[in-house]
């Protein structure tokens, strides 16, 4: 199959051709490579970002690329004022946002002994409130028209504590319970909420652990598919959440780690059983 019927394909199984899908967090790393997955599938993408010159960078090539509508709207998703009025122009220029992707996030290390209030809450106000405000500026739409779906991008830290990161782990654990109360409340007014949990990926800010001595392959070894995620592995699994083929997955927390999550007892050490996972 060429190029172009493999797109023909993607595009018909995802049935997201002309929907407007808005991603927040989208100029680089996973949100990008969402983005690109949602323009490659036919449809028109929103992009939210506080770097708007690089958003505005990825947009012209999604839409060179594809010809759908691609724009980049500058936005802080913890602040209620600048959704309200990103959504706004979405509505004035695409019309009613058919997908949202809350995916931006901050990390701001640290011990819980010495963590400093305004790291908390900075790191709350993105990882949660802004989720929450874009749920509601953008489903509200969704909920008036009877259809709609949400695709939260937590972490594997929202399942086990990530030591000496802050508030990341808390907020990411709260980002899958805020998922499901919403497919709760707004399931039985036809719009979805999934989330999904990445393990180890490879983005702008995590490449150069990889590239320090033997990091890589030892991360590798801790997961069941032996190699490091990519951005495109976590894309790929929201356009299926966020498609019409996900119908009936709501409330459900998606863990694309690679397989680390069944390894846990293969760490621990047992006498004559080292490595047996690797022969």
């Amino acid at each position: 199959m060429n190029d172009e019927g493999r797109k023909n394909t993607q595009t018909d199984w995802l049935q997201l051709d002309d929907q407007v899908c808005v991603i927040t967090g989208a100029a680089g790393g996973i949100g990008a490579a969402i983005a690109q997955t949602f323009a490659a599938s036919g449809a028109r993408v929103v992009l939210l970002d506080r770097d708007i010159d690089k958003a505005q960078i990825l947009a012209a090539q999604l839409q060179e690329q594809t010809k759908k509508q691609a724009i980049a709207i500058g936005c802080d998703i913890g602040d209620a004022a600048s959704v309200a009025d990103a959504a706004a122009r979405v509505e004035r220029e695409f019309g009613a946002a058919h997908v949202l992707v809350n995916n931006a996030g901050l990390l701001r290390p640290g011990g819980i002994e010495s963590l400093s209030l305004d790291d908390w809450n900075a790191m709350l106000r993105v990882n949660l409130t802004g989720y929450l405000l874009c749920s509601q500026a953008f489903g509200k739409p969704m909920l008036a028209r009877g259809s709609g779906a949400l695709v939260h991008v937590a972490s594997i830290a929202a399942r086990y504590p990530q030591t000496h990161s802050g508030a990341y782990s808390a907020s990411k654990a709260a980002v899958a319970m805020l998922a499901r109360q919403l497919a709760a409340e707004w399931g039985p007014r036809g719009v979805r909420s999934n989330t999904v949990c990445p393990g180890m990926i490879r983005t702008p800010l995590s490449a150069s652990f990889y590239m320090q001595g033997d990091i890589e392959a030892r991360r590798s070894a801790m997961t069941a598919s032996r190699r490091i995620g990519e951005p495109q592995d976590i894309a790929d699994v929201v356009a299926f959440l966020a498609s019409a083929r996900a119908a009936y997955v709501n409330g459900a927390e998606l863990v694309v780690d690679g397989g680390l999550d069944a390894m846990l007892m293969d760490l621990v050490p047992r006498p004559g059983y080292e490595g047996a996972a690797t022969r």
